[in-house]
């Protein structure tokens, strides 16, 4: 699915649904909830890189303080084209990156520190290119609009529903119907949402080898991150730094959630045992067909990621250019 296509289709339903109810209710009468998902969606704007900030402890560190990590993204931004971000550390032990911001001036890209201690020099790079794609192309400010319209069918669905929207009672039967309706769609939207994130992250995967980051680096990368993930399932910090980044796991490199389900089918590639994966695996991947079980496929729709097996499998069509 292309992205202006589903851009086209969520608007599409959210037109359909406020012109729908305006001619019930009188011309205008709907417009009052695409104001309030405007305001809240500017509040947002206005706070969000705040509260992520807080939510993964994130510390914002000089070049002095780490010069390495500083040169790469530097490196990378230059190539992208867009300004250098402002670097951070976040202190969660789980190993992981993400980047967000305003703006792609107002970007700011994070590792936390298990992740530094994770991954070789090249590995991060390759993670660190996936992060600058996402500011590159204003992947944060897209997935943030699009997730504005589920709000507003919900408002309206809630309201329909269970207020009537000020009709008279004899026609509480019609803003039930149009309320189930909204909800119907509310949940449709939802689905597209998540499907236009698991999008970005494969656009961003593609943008990091583009960016100059040979792609068995980026899918050794996530291996570890899958591996390290289920790990800390295993652990009382882990439990509890996973349910602390609940409502923030879309900002990740991978579904951290997840992990525990994708780490059998990426132990096949590892045909060395080695931890990693080398270009050869990664070559022998790529005339391998990745088939999803039934229950799997179900489990991606709902997932903000697609899944890792199909992800690196992707990756290993862009080895011919290294």
């Amino acid at each position: 699915m292309k992205m202006w296509f589903l851009v086209v289709l969520m608007f599409g339903i959210l037109y359909g649904v406020i012109t729908g109810i305006g001619s019930w209710l009188g011309v205008g009468s709907a417009s009052s909830y695409i104001i309030l998902a405007v305001l809240f969606m500017g509040f947002q704007y206005l706070i969000g890189p705040s509260l992520v900030s807080a939510m993964m402890k994130v510390k914002w560190v000089s070049e002095k303080e780490e010069p390495e990590l500083h040169h790469q993204i530097a490196e990378l931004a230059q190539k992208a084209g867009i300004p250098k971000p402002k670097v951070g550390i976040s202190q969660l032990q789980i190993p992981n990156a993400f980047a967000f911001g305003r703006s792609q001036r107002d970007g700011r890209v994070c590792v936390t520190s298990g992740l530094q201690r994770l991954l070789n020099k090249d590995e991060l790079k390759g993670v660190l290119g996936h992060e600058i794609a996402h500011l590159k192309h204003r992947d944060m400010l897209v997935i943030t609009i699009l997730s504005v319209i589920p709000l507003i069918l919900y408002w309206i669905a809630w309201s329909f529903i269970w207020g009537g929207m000020g009709r008279k009672r004899e026609a509480g039967g019609y803003a039930a119907l149009i309320g189930l309706g909204a909800m119907l769609a509310y949940f449709v939207t939802n689905l597209l949402v998540l499907a236009g994130s698991r999008l970005r992250e494969y656009y961003a995967d593609e943008r990091s080898v583009k960016l100059g980051n040979p792609p068995h680096h980026l899918a050794s990368a996530l291996y570890k991150l899958v591996y390290s993930s289920a790990q800390c399932r295993r652990t009382s910090w882990g439990e509890e730094e996973l349910h602390r980044v609940e409502g923030l796991r879309a900002f990740f490199l991978n579904d951290v959630g997840q992990a525990h389900n994708e780490l059998q089918d990426l132990k096949a590639i590892d045909q060395d045992f080695s931890g990693t994966i080398d270009q050869n695996e990664l070559l022998a991947l790529r005339s391998k067909k990745v088939k999803l079980e039934g229950a799997e496929k179900i489990a991606e729709l709902f997932t903000t990621h697609p899944n890792i097996l199909k992800r690196i499998k992707r990756l290993s069509t862009f080895l011919e250019a290294f």
